[in-house]
């Protein structure tokens, strides 16, 4: 049990990602606050945890929100006398390149995909200092090498991967005993992935599925569970000397 009787919030714990790593989280013995912007889509993941024998408590999220990430947190701590794990996953992706994407298309994914993990690890801060926790910032290979039909979704997890390591040793020069780390998944299949991908046309989504197998050097795009594996690494104990690191999980997309 890797996270016994801690204490997890899971955003965007609705779907793909989030919802293999909040029940990997609960596995493994954490209690697990899935939130989503879509509550019935969290209540959902919450029902199947409790019906394997763990714990889970679904909320409803909107991460762009600084006034429900400061009552989420803190009515984590006085609900469950403490907060160790802070999964800040929840993200869209809008296709365009640097020419046609429109500033209220930029402006929507940065609020929810750098904004809202900015606003969620600064909440977490002010209440993890106290006795210390884990951050986890679900970036993507998308943060590390460029892409021309995703201009503002590269931007965006770009900046969580520096935000990341800024925060992480703002926390470590105070002393905080809170870890901040960044994973950067690679083309996982998730409904959001599927969907993004259907939003290129019949084909441009062609050439991009043809191109991102052959890229890969596994030869297949990765599962849910596999992002969520590395979680929980961060996540435990396991992982007390890291802190300001990117776990790469792509199948060797990045390593060419």
């Amino acid at each position: 049990m890797r996270v016994e009787k801690k204490v997890a919030l899971v955003t965007g714990g609705g779907s793909g990602i989030g919802a293999a790593t909040s029940h990997r989280l609960a596995e493994e013995g954490a209690l697990v606050v899935v939130s989503d912007i879509d509550l019935g889509a969290a209540e959902q993941v919450v029902n199947d945890i409790i019906a394997a024998g763990f714990q889970a408590e679904a909320h409803h999220q909107d991460v762009t929100d600084s006034i429900q990430w400061h009552d989420i947190v803190n009515g984590i701590v006085d609900d469950h006398g403490r907060f160790d794990i802070l999964v800040n996953n929840a993200g869209i992706v809008l296709t365009g390149t640097i020419e046609d994407t429109t500033l209220e298309d930029w402006r929507q994914i940065n609020a929810v995909n750098s904004e809202g993990v900015f606003l969620g690890t600064q909440a977490a801060i002010g209440v993890m200092k106290r006795a210390g926790g884990s951050i986890i910032n679900i970036s993507s290979i998308e943060g590390l090498v460029g892409d021309p039909l995703i201009a503002a979704y590269n931007a965006s997890k770009a900046a969580v991967r520096m935000m990341t390591k800024s925060a992480a040793l703002h926390c470590a020069e105070q002393g905080y005993g809170i870890r901040i780390n960044s994973v950067h998944p690679g083309f996982i299949e998730t409904p959001m992935v599927v969907n993004g991908v259907a939003a290129m046309g019949e084909e441009n989504a062609k050439a991009f599925q043809e191109y991102v197998l052959s890229s890969i050097p596994v030869g297949a795009m990765g599962k849910p569970r596999d992002i969520a594996n590395g979680v929980l690494f961060l996540a435990s104990d396991e992982s007390a000397y890291m802190t300001g690191s990117e776990l790469i999980i792509d199948g060797g997309f990045t390593a060419r």
